[in-house]
């Protein structure tokens, strides 16, 4: 049997099909794309096409889904038992019973689920995290680094090639400021004994000394330049700055289970900076204006964009466009995607503006996000108001501790602990990516944490309930029996449950389009709140032979799906919690 998977885009090809054979003159750019159904008695899909239609064409929108429908009837897809004509011009499609038992059936047994690799063959440099060294990553870097992570997993499941890059900022005026302030206030004890922490104390004086004046703001620029040009002192000391900031990123990027395949800072691509104001004045794009080089970009209808400072500096426009030239001349990568904050969003226009009057045709993506903030209020590096990421990570870890400790107090403390740093670890990132990427996201730990809300918690607690009910199973009868089990929907739960598993696919793929993870996680929520009521309504183990299997096959599809869903976003799933 053929699953059809991902189902939606399958469905939305015979739709299609039907509309341009029942309707010759149905203009280009017309679609007739299927979505889920919002309720389940509007069927499994729905489809709206037919009222655009309608209005291009001038005809009554039922009168076209009439029309569709009749041609899609006269071509039967196998997955569906019907296609209905709603309202003003709605198509409502319910899935073949028979068929979706089957379906279930094979992807079931699949580690993968149905998903496709669409991805084969295909590159893409994924630039996300990207802390700035001589600072202690906080809790704005979290937003970054676990959306960015989040796509990169997905895409990899997906079949493509990541070259996940971890950009780092080690280059740029906040260096001649430290530079210059750790001469002035660095403490060497200190600095031995907890290097990050004594940078950013500097890092903070000196800024605080900048904005009060400004011929400490021009030293530090003049600082600049010279560690740019290649000053042996300077750069000694800025190596050091650089090691000892890289040893404690890996130990956040450990702990959260992330890797990269590159971490080149913005420093590795310095030598290539006057090669891309050679190729700019070239090739006519660039010219100066007070002292500086600038290029125009009147006509994207954007403002001027500085590759080239009037003290002869070069800033973050010139490395990004480094940047983008290299990864296209190293990698030739089908697509490059940025995962930042929305602050850089005109700075990325500009750049991926200048690329592609530089010749890059690469598809260029900026995924941008809104910023965390607390109940109370924002936080700034400069003002030296931030909360560290490591202390977050540990109160995560061990206020799920407790949680831990209530729920199993039998469980040995070593457990506990591992479970702890799981559900914590998992809170935290699913706070984040459960939100769209561009919403502002204000973190609190209740949310975060809550067993009944849609948290990591609780699908994790969803995940170890199957886990416990497979357990169960496994005491009482021949586990063998699974394997040859046929999938039966006799309840409206179980067909409810199965139709939400077939869409699997389809959510990794669109999440992964869109750059949404949250597209994802709202799946994996809705998934896990139906097995909620499945595993509420039906009896699995007191039913007959035959249904009780049926339904123990369901629970674990369900469990693939959550724990595969949830490994996409970078969470743990324990058997118990």
């Amino acid at each position: 049997m053929k699953t059809y998977l991902p189902l939606k885009d399958d469905l939305s090809c015979h739709l299609q099909a039907a509309a341009k054979a029942a309707l010759p003159d149905l203009p280009a750019g017309i679609e007739f794309a299927i979505v889920p159904a919002g309720r389940p008695e509007f069927g499994d899909y729905q489809c709206n096409g037919a009222m655009a239609a309608g209005r291009a064409m001038g005809r009554p929108p039922r009168d076209v889904a009439c029309a569709v429908r009749e041609a899609a009837l006269a071509h039967p897809h196998p997955a569906l038992a019907s296609i209905e004509v709603a309202g003003p011009g709605f198509l409502n499609l319910r899935l073949d019973d028979a068929w979706l038992a089957a379906c279930v059936s094979q992807i079931a047994d699949d580690e993968r689920l149905g998903a496709p690799r669409p991805g084969a063959g295909r590159t893409i440099v994924l630039d996300y995290s990207s802390p700035n060294v001589a600072k202690p990553m906080h809790i704005g870097h979290i937003r970054s680094t676990v959306i960015g992570n989040a796509l990169d997993r997905l895409h990899r499941f997906l079949g493509y090639r990541v070259i996940a890059d971890n950009h780092l900022g080690d280059w740029g005026t906040q260096f001649g400021l430290l530079l210059l302030g750790f001469r002035e206030f660095a403490d060497p004890t200190a600095y031995e004994a907890s290097p990050i922490e004594e940078l950013e104390r500097v890092y903070v004086l000196s800024y605080q000394r900048s904005q009060q004046d400004e011929r400490w703001m021009e030293a530090a620029r003049a600082e600049l330049v010279a560690l740019q040009r290649g000053d042996p002192g300077r750069r000694e000391l800025w190596q050091s700055f650089v090691d000892h900031s890289l040893r404690e990123f890996e130990k956040i990027y450990r702990r959260l289970g992330i890797r990269f395949d590159l971490v080149r800072g913005e420093s590795w691509y310095n030598d290539r900076l006057p090669g891309v104001i050679e190729r700019l004045a070239r090739m006519g794009l660039a010219r100066e204006s007070d002292g500086a080089l600038i290029v125009d970009l009147s006509e994207e209808h954007l403002p001027v964009c500085i590759v080239r400072k009037r003290d002869g500096g070069f800033n973050y426009a010139t490395t990004d466009l480094a940047t983008v030239l290299s990864r296209d001349e190293e990698f030739a990568p089908d697509a490059i995607v940025y995962v930042t904050d929305e602050r850089q969003q005109l700075h990325f226009r500009q750049v991926f503006a200048i690329a592609r009057r530089l010749g890059v045709t690469r598809r260029l993506v900026h995924v941008w996000f809104g910023l965390m903030r607390l109940p109370e209020g924002t936080f700034s590096t400069r003002q030296g108001n931030v909360i560290k990421l490591e202390r977050l990570l540990d109160e995560a870890e061990q206020r799920a501790l407790e949680i831990v400790r209530k729920n199993s107090p039998d469980m040995p403390p070593e457990q506990q602990a591992e479970v702890a740093r799981a559900v914590g670890l998992g809170a935290v990132k699913y706070a984040d990516l459960s939100q769209n990427p561009q919403s502002v996201v204000t973190f609190t730990w209740e949310k975060a944490l809550a067993m009944d809300g849609n948290s990591a918690p609780y699908l994790q607690y969803a995940c170890a309930r199957i886990a416990s009910v497979l357990d169960k199973y496994a005491a009482q009868f021949p586990v063998e029996r699974l394997a040859t089990a046929a999938i039966r929907l006799s309840e409206p739960v179980e067909r409810r449950l199965a139709a939400a598993l077939v869409r699997f696919p389809e959510a990794v793929m669109d999440a992964a389009a869109a750059c949404r993870p949250n597209v994802l996680a709202d799946y994996l929520f809705e998934l896990s709140q139906l097995y909620s009521t499945f595993y509420q309504n039906v009896p699995f183990l007191k039913a007959p032979e035959g249904i009780r299997e049926s339904r123990v096959r369901l629970c674990m599809a369900v469990a693939r799906a959550l724990r595969t869903g949830l490994d996409l976003l970078g969470i743990e799933t324990p058997s118990r919690i």
